[in-house]
Parts: C-alpha cells; structure tokens; sequence
C-alpha cells in the first residue's frame, strides 16, 4: 500500500482523478443495488434481469468507434465535465421509474448514462499513459482497480442497507448528488499534458486505426486477452441468486450488496497482495488460479455463508488480471494511438461482459443450474491461459520497466 500512498503524492493529477473516480464509482454502485431490486420488486423474469445487466456494458460497444476519436481529437477535461452532467441528469431521472410498464424508460435511461460512464472510463484510461510510464503506468491501472473496488465494497454494502429501509428513489438521490461532488472536483483540475490533435477526419482516422492493428498483430491479441476479464460479469449472476438460494434468509437487497462487498474484499486485497508478483510469466497461472476460484464458488454457492466467503476467493485475482493486461496493451501501443485502440480494448471487453451477462440469462432461463452455470464461466478462464500461452510463443511482450 505505501509505494501507492506514494505514488499518488509524486503525481497530483492522477491524486484528484483518483478521488473523482472513487467518488463517481461510488455513486454507481448505489444505483446498481436499487436497480436490481426495482427489478425484482416488479417479479421480472431472468432474461429482463440479464438484459438489464448487459445494457451495462452495449453502450460501450457501440459507441467505441466514435469515442476513440473524439479522445484523440478534443480537449479530455471538456470531455471529462461533459460525460459527468450526463450522468447527474441520467441518474436522477431513475426517480421517475415506478411501474413495469416503464422497463423501456429505465432502458434507455440506463443506456444513456452507461454511454456517459464509459466514455469517460475510457477517456481517463486513454489520459494516464499519457502521465506515467512503465512500473507506475501499471501501479496508476492497479490504483484504479482498487479505487474500483473499494467503492464497489463500500457503494455495495451502503446501497443495500439503503435500499432495504430508506427505498430505491433515496438512493438514486444519493447516486446523483455524488456526480455533482465529482464535477465540482474535476472543475478545478488542470491536466499538465499536450493534447495532439489529428487533423484526420472520422472515416480516415477508423482506416488508420484497423491499418496500425493490422501492422501491430499483438496489439489486438492483448486486446482479446483483457477481453477476457469480462467473464467475471457477475451481476445478473448475483441477483439470481439472492432471489433464487437466499431469500428466505435475508432480503433480497442486502444479499445483493453483500455478495457483491465481500467479492470486492477480495478485489481490493488482490492488488495488494499480487500486484508486485505478477510478471508476463505468471500472468498464466493468475489465469488459471482465476479458473479455480469461480470453481469452487460454483461448488458452494447454495449456502449463502461459503458463498460469501467463496466470493473473497473470486474477487483475489481479478483486478490484478484486469490491470495487468490493461497495462499490457497501454505498453504496446503507440501514443498518437492511445485513444482509439483504448476505445476499442473496452468495445472487446464490454462486449464480452455483455454476451456474458445475456449468456447467464439465456441458461438460466433454459433451466440450467446456477451453479453449472458458473462452472462455464470458470472454464473461459482456462482458455484464456491456453490462448495467453500461445500468444507468448508468438510474440516477445515488453517487460515493465520502473
């Protein structure tokens, strides 16, 4: 934790983005839980619930081709204010959703902010290789995910309290005044890099773009690889089953958040605990670690004591993996393309979280046991360690250097 403490003191920018995300991040959570349990407050059947969590991720898909652009053309804090009203407003509307009959306007309105949240995602991973390079590039990403983490504990545990005895439109209030906080902290931020912008326009930067993965093959492997790290889309896993194993031992709220805080414990300790280990060669066996845990939650999930604890065992590995091959891809890739090619990492990466999430719906509704269910996420772990393996015998990936 110190060489983070650190970090953060050599490089205020990255201090206040920090804080902005974490109170952001925060923010989001609380949303989540209520959203959730708005679903199954209205007794929606699980393929609603599995779209509702994939609309978390499309936005970003679809979007990426554009975002990419837009980073690598304008002024990133502009941008930066602009997504963060997006969300102020988005998030508040959430209040007016009261009946099923508006699933369409929680829809949209979900898709609209998740846009916002993802662009912005994407704009600040695109800023920091732009501040930092090597060994603190890569503890800037570990940084970010336990940020992440840490507020998807506390957002998570706090929102279901929250939802279970002060009700959803409490904390989509909470939700939207948080935003509010974020940008008034962004406001004051200025951002000590030269914005190079690309005389190219739309069409032509797009060509440029699949011309410089085409010449860089590895780059659009590391893209496929962190991609991978979408299998760990829980959501609509999770709301299953706390409506499905443990809602006559807990309410259906207060299961979902604590779920999610306890898999966030381990999020958080991951980083602490590997983040200093993990090298191109261990990245293999964190893959195949990663296999093992989801396994076990698998096998123990039904008792919703070993769930939690089993879901500490999940949460260990996946921000490091995340980060890791997060900075993989940020080391092998040229500057003047840093925007694009982040854009279209997290097109890969919100596309498998999305197809993850509707894959959980589609069996679930096809009576498959969550626990089976489970196993098959578990196993994309084992053929991303096969697929890590043969990118390594084909390519020479860049160590990290300090």
């Amino acid at each position: 934790m110190k060489r983070y403490v650190e970090l953060l003191k050599q490089e205020p920018v990255l201090k206040r983005l920090s804080l902005i995300q974490l109170i952001a991040y925060f923010g989001a959570w609380f949303t989540n839980v209520a959203i959730y349990t708005l679903l199954l407050q209205f007794n929606v059947d699980p393929t609603v619930i599995a779209f509702t969590a994939a609309l978390h991720f499309l936005p970003g898909v679809l979007q990426a081709p554009f975002s990419g652009m837009l980073i690598d053309r304008f002024e990133p804090k502009r941008l930066m204010a602009l997504l963060l009203v997006i969300e102020i407003i988005t998030t508040a509307l959430f209040i007016t959703v009261t009946d099923i009959s508006q699933l369409w306007w929680l829809y949209l309105l979900l898709f609209i902010r998740m846009a916002a949240s993802s662009f912005y995602f994407t704009l600040e991973m695109s800023l920091l290789p732009k501040l930092l390079q090597g060994k603190t590039l890569q503890m800037a990403n570990e940084i970010h995910s336990i940020i992440w983490s840490v507020s998807y504990t506390l957002g998570m545990a706090l929102s279901g309290f929250i939802v279970y005895k002060l009700g959803v439109t409490v904390a989509f209030m909470i939700d939207a005044l948080l935003f509010v906080i974020a940008l008034v902290l962004l406001s004051t931020l200025t951002f000590d890099v030269v914005q190079k912008k690309s005389e190219s326009g739309m069409g032509q930067m797009i060509l440029q773009t699949f011309g410089y993965i085409k010449e860089h093959p590895v780059v659009l492997h590391l893209m496929l690889l962190h991609a991978a790290i979408g299998f760990t889309a829980y959501d609509a896993l999770v709301a299953l089953m706390a409506d499905h194993y443990y809602a006559s031992v807990i309410a259906v709220s207060l299961a979902i958040g604590l779920l999610h805080s306890f898999r966030a414990i381990g999020l958080v300790l991951g980083p602490l605990l590997l983040g200093h280990m993990i090298n191109n060669k261990r990245l293999l066996y964190l893959l195949l670690f990663q296999a093992v845990a989801v396994w076990c939650w698998a096998s123990v999930m039904e008792s919703f004591v070993l769930s939690l604890l089993a879901s500490v065992f999940v949460g260990l590995g996946t921000t490091t993996l995340w980060s890791y091959t997060y900075t993989l891809l940020q080391h092998h890739t040229d500057e003047a393309y840093y925007g694009r090619i982040v854009a279209y990492n997290d097109m890969l990466f919100l596309l498998s979280a999305a197809l993850t999430s509707l894959l959980i719906g589609f069996l679930a509704e096809a009576a498959w046991e969550l626990s089976s269910i489970t196993v098959v996420l578990g196993s994309g772990f084992v053929a991303a360690a096969l697929y890590y393996a043969w990118i390594r015998k084909r390519f020479v990936l860049k160590e990290f250097s300090s």
